[in-house]
């Protein structure tokens, strides 16, 4: 998160910048393959996570949004759109706790209202995901 919040701040997202801030990470080398999955993730789909994220928060647009909270919703939707590995409900969850931890009083509930509608718009419910016995 800090490395996209950095990135979405100073309007750069070099290769030479991305570089210098997972340096930051190398202390952590055990977080450093899934912190490159999300952020490249989140960089070279963020067009379409921006469009979700968008279509998903009435009345918001993701310029007025506080950027802490900006990146911790394309993270949350990168993971619930791209990583079937992890239940959306846990990327959810996960998600309104950082932005407790790192956002304003309001963070947690205002990512939990966007997420929950992308949850509903965008997971298929499990009856449209079993196939039908022939």
């Amino acid at each position: 998160m800090q490395t996209l919040f950095c990135m979405d701040m100073l309007e750069n997202k070099s290769e030479e910048l991305l570089d210098k801030l997972c340096e930051a990470v190398e202390s952590m080398p055990e977080i450093r393959p899934f912190c490159d999955i999300l952020v490249e993730g989140v960089l070279k789909n963020r067009e379409a996570i921006d469009q979700v994220i968008e279509q998903s928060s009435d009345n918001w647009k993701l310029f007025r949004m506080a950027c802490v909270d900006r990146n911790i919703l394309r993270i949350a939707v990168f993971e619930m759109l791209y990583c079937d590995d992890i239940p959306p409900r846990v990327t959810i969850n996960e998600a309104v706790d950082i932005g407790k931890k790192f956002g304003t009083e309001d963070s947690g509930a205002f990512i939990n209202g966007i997420l929950d509608n992308i949850y509903q718009k965008h997971t298929p419910l499990p009856s449209e995901t079993k196939t039908p016995n022939p």
